[in-house]
């Protein structure tokens, strides 16, 4: 998986498409993302007795993982989608992500 924590991302299929936002966390393993504000979805929160005022249940927005595959990295140079590819840097010996479209390196 190419996407990483910490991400810009435009979302590219689905009910958020075009929209921007960072990768909060990733599960390479389901080959899963969550991005900030996309694919909200509301929780009903049961009530606990353990709070001093007894407040009652909530309904809370918390963000829902989204496939990779629907996910593109945003190009730091002028923000559109663009695809990843790894080089291995010959100075520093370390490998590196660069963005397809402008060639400049990813963090």
């Amino acid at each position: 998986m190419r996407i990483k924590k910490g991400d810009n991302v435009i979302v590219i299929a689905g009910k958020d498409k075009g929209v921007k936002g960072t990768v909060v966390r990733a599960f390479p393993r389901e080959e899963m993302v969550i991005i900030e504000g996309v694919n909200v979805k509301k929780k009903h929160q049961k009530a606990t007795r353990r709070t001093k005022q007894g407040d009652g249940g909530q309904i809370i927005e918390v963000a829902a993982p989204i496939h990779v595959s629907n996910v593109m990295v945003a190009d730091p140079k002028d923000g559109k989608p663009t695809r990843i590819k790894r080089m291995h840097n010959v100075d520093t010996g370390k490998r590196m992500r660069m963005a397809v479209k402008s060639g400049t390196e990813l963090e």
